[in-house]
């Protein structure tokens, strides 16, 4: 089984819909999944997402199904820096020189315990994404079993999620086994980028998902675009 993670295109998030440029990362974007053999779409409530997808739905004559877990990562941290008191924050743009100095948040099964992790909704969301993963894997006959999915039947079918970079990574956190923010802090996925999970079954009815490619803009390059910056933050000087 294959899945497609896409974030959305460069984002205007005044109206949440796409800038000018999003709009043709988005075209230049449906040149690459026309060609696939995608069985189902599923896209983020969001209207920057939906945008994205629009120009390959509308080329193939097809629709996708809005899942309200896909919607970008909504749980919060209390910033204990806030003046005059804690703020909310989101939690995936902490300062390197703040997240890499505790062990536990490069752990798979610990770093929630972190005391600012453990603030907020950070819990909740995460638990939702990880459910709905779950939830939409079944449908394909893949049922979890600790790390492993079990499978009477290792499909060829593709699906593709649309979404946001937050929850995007939360998903990949959910099925590779990798502390959240690793890779919140260590990884970037560009606008309308392309990762691809691809499902490996060494043992007979039982497969683990492998990240084939991440982050991939092919599709940008080849019609002379580039790529945006946005989730990118600028170096001060």
């Amino acid at each position: 089984m294959k899945i497609l993670l896409i974030r959305h295109g460069d984002p205007d998030y005044t109206i949440d819909s796409l800038t000018e440029k999003g709009w043709r990362e988005a075209r230049l974007l449906s040149n690459r999944l026309e060609k696939l053999e995608i069985r189902d779409f599923y896209v983020s409530s969001l209207g920057r997402a939906r945008a994205t997808v629009q120009p390959t739905l509308e080329k193939l004559n097809r629709t996708a199904e809005v899942l309200p877990w896909l919607a970008e990562f909504r749980g919060w941290v209390e910033d204990p820096f806030g003046q005059p008191e804690p703020q909310h924050r989101i939690p995936w743009n902490l300062m390197p020189q703040y997240w890499t100095k505790f062990p536990e948040l490069f752990d798979r099964d610990h770093w929630m315990e972190h005391p600012l992790m453990a603030t907020g909704t950070l819990r909740q969301i995460v638990q939702e994404t990880n459910e709905g993963v779950d939830a939409l894997l079944e449908r394909y006959g893949y049922k979890r079993d600790g790390m492993i999915f079990r499978t009477e039947n290792n499909t060829t079918d593709t699906i593709c999620l649309v979404c946001h970079y937050g929850v995007g990574m939360a998903i990949l956190s959910h099925l590779l086994g990798v502390a959240l923010p690793i890779l919140w802090g260590s990884f970037m996925l560009p606008t309308t980028s392309v990762t691809t999970l691809v499902t490996e079954e060494r043992v007979p009815g039982e497969v683990f998902f492998r990240c084939f490619q991440m982050g991939d803009t092919a599709h940008l390059y080849a019609g002379g675009e580039p790529n945006s910056q946005a989730g990118m933050f600028r170096e001060k000087l």
